[in-house]
């Protein structure tokens, strides 16, 4: 069977699986994993080989884009504290834990336990939008998770980068500092220049299908090149993000905005499903290299790695506020109360990133088989055991649902009346004055936001309800016009 015509039937498949997920209230990753499993087990299961290269810039690169463009820098520097103790020092804890584990338990060289650690410590972006954002959680919660998981995976592949140089001798920990300090500026830095750079030249592709593609191309280019570099690949894309987020809205047409906003939601919808699906179908090939009891043994030291990661997670974040109050007294603003840190802790799903880096490794790295099979097991384990309790966890705690943001988008959108209302007095008649009317509730809604009056998820709500008033506006008049 071809490629093409496996990709078609894994789609079909996808579509049937995501209706009974709908029915059962499962989150679709878990259920799609769980499925690409059993599809693998069975003899006329499709073999697919996945580059892992190319895992991580066409799974991960446009999820990253998609997440980091809806999420507002100042957000993330109100939630600076928590965002260090998850993304950053979680991630160490993590990786520590699970190096332990794989050099006392599971016979590992050091290196390759501490690679181990770093494939499995962060949580997956594109996982924990997908289980969490029908949730209906606190926003400040989803800011954080989502803030997190956009930011870990630079600390997780620095840490992986150096574990597996010093592993296969090809580097020593001295030699591999210079490119490790300078991966975490470098990437923002290249991505800011690339936002900047794209933002400037928006003119010459504005009001053609162009843009849209120039948009994937530049996000896989970006990620690519940062490669090249040797700067971090995923901090150059959330940077460039977050600049076309901020660039974006004074020189994109709401045509534009509208066709684009539709493109992306529906390719990183559909790039989501097939890569849960995807990821499934990789089990068998792990299974057939090792049998017996060694495929036994590996099994259950899996299974303790993904213990280990569950109970870290867990256990940091329902501690570090009392361990880290003193030297980051934001914490206890933004820590939140028990209930939500019992759910940040139950929500580390692991994802697309963590199998791809697996599958990187060296074919003759030490314990490559045993390395693959624990991050599949912490992939599916968290995926189905925590991404389908996470509706009744938030049910048993008693989270109610927040309504913060209807309430939000009523406040501004009041205000945007009173500059409709403020207008009408003005003497201009017909489409000319509604126009008018846009234009000064536009500019109203970003000096909103950039005097932090709204949050970014509300200038994205009003602003696709100014987007589909002026469309409709132009389309009338074009009518009028032909019609005259």
């Amino acid at each position: 069977m071809s490629l093409f015509e496996t990709l078609v039937i894994l789609l079909l498949v996808s579509a049937l699986l995501l209706q009974l997920a709908r029915r059962l209230r499962l989150p679709y990753p878990a259920l799609l994993a769980l499925a690409g499993v059993l599809v693998a087990m069975s003899p006329w299961a499709p073999k697919i080989a996945i580059d892992p290269h190319l895992a991580l810039v066409l799974f991960i690169a446009p999820a990253l884009l998609s997440a980091a463009y809806d999420t507002s820098p100042y957000e993330l520097r109100r939630h600076w504290p928590q965002l260090l103790a998850l993304a950053v020092i979680a991630v160490l804890l993590t990786t520590a834990a699970v190096a332990w584990l794989g050099w006392s338990v599971g016979g590992l060289p050091l290196a390759a336990a501490i690679a181990l650690g770093a494939i499995v410590a962060p949580p997956d972006a594109a996982a924990a939008q997908a289980v969490l954002a029908s949730q209906g959680l606190p926003r400040r919660t989803m800011t954080v998770l989502q803030g997190e998981s956009l930011l870990n995976d630079a600390t997780a592949l620095l840490l992986f980068a150096a574990a597996v140089g010093v592993a296969t001798h090809t580097d020593d920990v001295a030699s591999l500092l210079p490119t490790l300090l300078l991966g975490i500026p470098g990437g923002l830095l290249w991505g800011c220049v690339a936002g900047a750079l794209f933002v400037s030249l928006w003119r010459f592709w504005a009001g053609t299908h162009s843009i849209t593609i120039l948009e994937f191309a530049s996000t896989f280019g970006i990620w690519m090149l940062a490669e090249r570099m040797h700067v971090s690949p995923v901090l150059a894309v959330v940077a460039y993000a977050m600049w076309l987020a901020r660039g974006a809205p004074k020189r994109q047409s709401p045509r534009d905005r509208v066709h684009s906003s539709s493109v992306w939601d529906s390719v990183v919808f559909i790039l989501n499903v097939l890569a849960f699906l995807l990821m499934g179908l990789q089990a068998r090939d792990i299974l057939r290299r090792l049998d017996g009891s060694a495929l036994w043994d590996s099994m259950g030291f899996a299974a303790l790695v993904l213990l280990v990661v569950v109970v870290t997670r867990l256990g940091w974040v329902l501690s570090y506020r009392a361990i880290l109050g003193r030297l980051l007294p934001g914490l206890s603003k933004t820590g939140g109360d028990l209930k939500l840190r019992v759910l940040i802790g139950w929500s580390g799903m692991r994802g697309v990133l963590t199998m791809a880096t697996a599958m990187s490794l060296p074919a003759q790295f030490p314990g490559r088989d045993v390395i693959m099979l624990s991050a599949f097991a912490v992939v599916l384990g968290t995926l189905v055991i925590q991404g389908a309790t996470i509706s009744p966890m938030i049910r048993w705690l008693g989270i109610p649902p927040d309504m913060s943001l209807d309430r939000d988008i009523k406040r501004a959108r009041a205000i945007l009346d009173q500059v409709g209302d403020d207008m009408a007095t003005k003497e201009i008649d017909g489409i000319d004055h509604a126009r008018k009317v846009v234009d000064a509730q536009r500019e109203a809604l970003r000096k909103l936001l950039s005097d932090h009056r709204i949050a970014q998820d509300v200038f994205g709500h009003l602003q696709e309800e100014l987007d589909w008033r002026e469309l409709s506006l132009t389309s009338h008049s074009d009518r009028e016009i032909r019609e005259a």
